[in-house]
């Protein structure tokens, strides 16, 4: 698309948009953030800022509390702040301006208490464009004096004083623009707001792990499936057996999938008894209700489901690796580590790579962009 526009060929360029939003959804909610940045470095690609703003207004911690946060343009910035549905309290959506404004002039000190005259007309600068779309006067007083007063150089001075006629007075007029109120939508928010997004599964792929779950023969869709996925570990930084069982011994309910280096798979697995590190040596524990997985994604255009066939070595506990399923004599599924990790066939019902990838032996191996380990729970 931004190589389209740049030769001009504008035509081209919407109909790759229209393809994406209309049906590569996944891909797009897998790449959220870079998707979201790069959307706004072209003014053309209306109906994906469109698509991603209207995503992050109703979940707004996607990108507001992501670590690409204070990279953002400020076009993108400016387009999320001044939407009315935008779902986050204003004296948040303050503090998070603030942030990314700090992060563009790296010299100045976190702390409002230690800046200098230059500093706060540095940040004014700055923010010049951003803060006319705060709405000042929902912010509690508690707030005002709490979180505003520190930056009081930062605001006009008329608006200084109607905010703190205001809070004096709430039936006072005053001489400056009172924004409208963010308007509250009244659909429930999902379950996962106070979590930070999977980036590797969407709600469509965990809709059908819980399907999987619960043996439905009519598919959960991504918006009624009945469990909470609680992020215990993420990312491949930090990959340990250590790490693993530091935070998963002996919990029950886990998923766990990751992302395969140099493809678009998302494989993974169910164990709903849990790992248990008390052994010194490799030990099966036996589950007639794990499974093995690979994700409908990109690519990939049909998830594989594989059953455990036998039971007695469904889940594999083993302190010098990381989670690992199956295998009568050596795991089936198993993520030792980044660049060693392998699949074969033994004790679930399927392969769940495709069958090029296996060598002679049955061994399938692969390395890890990322990986994610989830506790699931049904929803209150």
């Amino acid at each position: 698309m931004v190589t389209a526009c740049e030769f001009l060929f504008e035509e081209l360029a919407k109909r790759l948009e229209t393809y994406l939003i209309e049906t590569k959804t996944s891909w797009l909610r897998l790449h959220f953030s870079e998707v979201f940045q790069k959307s706004f470095q072209n003014n053309k690609f209306q109906e994906l800022q469109n698509w991603c703003n209207n995503i992050i207004v109703k979940h707004p911690v996607t990108i507001f509390e992501s670590e690409s946060f204070t990279s953002i343009q400020e076009n993108a910035l400016i387009s999320l702040i001044k939407r009315d549905e935008l779902q986050m309290e204003e004296v948040k959506i303050w503090k998070h301006i603030i942030e990314w404004g700090i992060a563009q002039n790296p010299g100045i000190p976190p702390e409002p208490r230690n800046w200098s005259n230059d500093n706060f007309l540095t940040m004014k600068t700055t923010l010049q464009n951003c803060l006319p779309h705060i709405r000042y006067f929902q912010i509690s007083s508690d707030d005002v004096i709490n979180y505003l007063q520190p930056y009081r150089r930062m605001i006009d001075d008329n608006l200084w004083d109607d905010i703190m006629k205001k809070l004096l007075s709430p039936n006072r007029s005053v001489s400056s623009v009172i924004l409208p109120p963010r308007v509250v939508l009244t659909q429930i928010l999902p379950h996962r707001t106070s979590e930070p997004f999977s980036t590797i599964i969407n709600e469509t792929h965990a809709a059908e792990i819980t399907s999987w779950i619960d043996k439905k023969a009519d598919a959960y869709t991504a918006t009624n499936y009945p469990y909470e996925f609680k992020l215990l570990r993420g990312t491949r930084d930090g990959f340990t057996p250590n790490s693993f069982w530091n935070l998963c011994d002996k919990q029950i309910n886990i998923v766990v999938v990751a992302k395969i280096k140099g493809t678009d798979e998302i494989l993974g697995g169910y164990n709903p008894i849990g790992w248990d590190k008390s052994a010194s040596t490799s030990v099966h524990r036996k589950c007639k209700e794990s499974f093995i997985f690979s994700l409908k994604n990109g690519t990939i255009q049909n998830s594989i489901l594989s059953r455990v066939k036998n039971p007695k070595y469904a889940i594999d506990c083993y302190s010098s690796c990381g989670p690992a399923f199956g295998g009568s004599y050596n795991c089936e599924l198993i993520f030792f580590s980044p660049s060693v990790c392998w699949n074969r066939l033994d004790s679930y019902e399927k392969r769940i790579r495709n069958i090029s990838t296996y060598n002679f032996s049955g061994y399938s191996y692969f390395s890890l962009d990322e990986y994610e380990i989830f506790k699931i729970s049904k929803k209150s």
